[in-house]
Parts: structure tokens; C-alpha cells; sequence
């Protein structure tokens, strides 16, 4: 096992900042950074404990048997689609909403 080797996993658990996962003697975490370079509401709504899903390696901690994965590095989005998908949450909300915030402050 080496940094960059793709793996599958099986999910353990899922919290709100990431998805733990067990590989053989590993055990692992998915920082919700590193599950899509889009906007996640909810990792439940992507995976379910007992999902079997293919990540990357990023990090490996041969000492305590834990590695840090990326779901979107195993499974990267075209660049042409990413530009066809509007997104509806996430930084275009805010941006759209700052200048509206910015007149009110300075009122």
C-alpha cells in the first residue's frame, strides 16, 4: 500500500466532517473536503455505513495503522461537466448575497 494507490474501503461510520472506513488492518477517514470539489450538504445522502467504495490514498500512518483517503481523486468529474452543473448552495450563495449585506452595514 502506497500513497496514490486506489483502495476500496468499506464505510464504518459517517459525522458530519467525514466518513471513517476500515481496509484490512487500516482504518481510515474521508475529510468531507476530500469527498467533491462541489458544494456536500450531507455525506449520509452519498453513502451509507457498510458501503463498499473506491478512495485514494493521500496519507498512510504505518505506526497506528491509519490512513487519511480521497473519494473525488477515485472518482474525478470532467472538468467540461463540472462547468455544466449549476451550483445551487455553497459560495455563489454567499457572493450573491454580499453585496446586499455590505449595503445594509454600512446603513
Amino acid at each position: 500500500m502506497k500513497i496514490d494507490d486506489s483502495i476500496i474501503c468499506q464505510v464504518t461510520g459517517i459525522q458530519a466532517y467525514g466518513v471513517f472506513v476500515s481496509c484490512g488492518e487500516y482504518s481510515g477517514l474521508i475529510h468531507i473536503s476530500e469527498m467533491s470539489d462541489q458544494y456536500v450538504s450531507s455525506l449520509e445522502d452519498m453513502l451509507s455505513v457498510g458501503d463498499d467504495i473506491e478512495t485514494k490514498i493521500i496519507e498512510i500512518d504505518e505506526e497506528n495503522k491509519r490512513l487519511k483517503l480521497s473519494y473525488k481523486k477515485a472518482h474525478p468529474v470532467h472538468p467540461k461537466i463540472q462547468r455544466l452543473v449549476k451550483i445551487k448552495i455553497g459560495f455563489h450563495s454567499l457572493a450573491k448575497a454580499l453585496p446586499h449585506w455590505i449595503e445594509k452595514t454600512k446603513k
